[in-house]
């Protein structure tokens, strides 16, 4: 195994046909969180001029599909694994994707975003064909680099990861080819499917960075631990997932809302073992704390959807999708923007704000639509969610292009 030096310098003068010297490719957390920012402003924005009427929709995938694919697979995808691949480096020592290899990774990302836009008469449906091919080297590529810095540090407790993104990639091929045989209402399901696979990703991690980072930001003299509650949201996790997917697939008659009220009280119980006094004067912290409780919160009303007609399916999905999903993500992603580069784990207030701006998002998605009306609501949270990942864009992409501060490779 070969041992990272982090503590090598950056080259003082680099020239611009230099790549693999580019600050920007020297970890997967650069390019990618500015990538998936940049697709969460400007997919979102596309996404609420269709809403509101003044951009229309020429292609044959329905608008509805595209957003939720860009969101799931895209955007929460190319976050999800920037954060493993930069990760998995400070857990096993091993160097990650960097340089040409991670330029080339974010080319394909790229590429597969842009090939939904083809539209080339008498070829039907090539833009999809084109989107999975894009899609599947990308997630592979991904998981590759992913599994092989894994088993070569022989990290048998992160082996979890390579199976969740795996399960990621395989749930995005059968969205895409369901689009293609035209079975949309069955490739809905299996973005719904998607999400709660996230939810697992999210729940594995949070139980490693929530206490953690409570504990380190407050300075306790000890962090929080739940290791048998820890594996049995795992276990409870995939039996949900399993049953769900089942249930939407094959069984219809199948009860679901159970076991997500089960799952719910675990994460719920979660949320209030790790709680702790000083979170709300930490906006790297409560932003955590807040998102997780979305998490308990949304299932809490998924399991409800399925005793109760006021309590639609969707709305309460939203409640995770941008609550849970966006919140931590972009609270992640700020963090991990700063201590990867050297800087100090401090925010301005508008970034505080963006946390704020994300959070009222999930809130008027998923819980005002009785009162006001679903397009309006969705309209309004589009636009939140714009302003929150625009004010991140504004204020943590120099960080991502410029080296760290202190010099050092990373």
């Amino acid at each position: 195994m070969k041992v990272i030096n982090l503590t090598e310098p950056m080259p003082s003068s680099i020239k611009f046909y230099q790549i693999n010297q580019w600050p920007l490719w020297a970890l997967a957390f650069r390019p990618f969180f500015l990538a998936a920012s940049v697709l969460a402003v400007f997919a979102m924005s596309y996404w609420l001029l269709i809403l509101a009427g003044v951009a229309h929709w020429y292609l044959a995938l329905p608008a509805t599909l595209w957003h939720a694919h860009e969101m799931l697979f895209g955007f929460a995808g190319i976050v999800a694994m920037g954060f493993l691949l930069t990760a998995a480096q400070t857990w096993t020592g091993v160097p990650s994707v960097s340089g040409i290899k991670l330029c080339l990774l974010s080319v394909i990302w790229l590429a597969a975003r842009l090939s939904f836009f083809i539209d080339i008469a008498g070829v039907e449906q090539l833009n999809l064909y084109i989107v999975s091919i894009l899609q599947l080297a990308w997630w592979l590529a991904g998981i590759i680099i992913l599994a092989d810095m894994l088993i070569q540090a022989k990290s048998n407790h992160n082996y979890l990861f390579i199976v969740i993104t795996s399960l990621l990639c395989a749930l995005n091929m059968i969205f895409l080819s369901l689009v293609v045989l035209n079975k949309m209402s069955l490739a809905l399901s299996v973005v719904d499917t998607g999400v709660l696979i996230m939810t697992l990703l999210v729940g594995v991690l949070a139980g490693r960075v929530v206490p953690f980072f409570t504990a380190r930001g407050l300075n306790l003299s000890e962090q929080v631990r739940t290791p048998k509650l820890d594996k049995l949201v795992v276990f409870s996790s995939f039996f949900a997932i399993t049953w769900f997917f089942m249930s939407q697939l094959f069984f219809s008659a199948m009860s679901t809302g159970w076991i997500f009220a089960w799952l719910a009280s675990l994460h719920a119980t979660r949320c209030v073992l790790w709680w702790q006094r000083g979170v709300l004067k930490v906006p790297l912290l409560w932003s955590l704390h807040l998102a997780y409780w979305a998490l308990s919160v949304g299932l809490g009303l998924i399991a409800l959807s399925f005793y109760s007609a006021s309590i639609l399916f969707k709305d309460a999905l939203h409640l995770i999708t941008v609550g849970t999903i966006g919140l931590m993500i972009i609270a992640m992603m700020v963090r991990v923007s700063h201590g990867h580069t050297g800087r100090a784990l401090q925010v301005p207030t508008f970034i505080s704000m963006a946390f704020v701006l994300i959070a009222f998002a999930a809130i008027v998605r998923s819980v005002l639509p009785p009162f006001l009306g679903h397009h309006l609501t969705w309209q309004l949270s589009a636009l939140l969610w714009v302003l929150g990942f625009s004010l991140f864009l504004f204020h943590c992409a120099p960080i991502l292009v410029n080296r760290r501060v202190d010099g050092r490779r990373g």
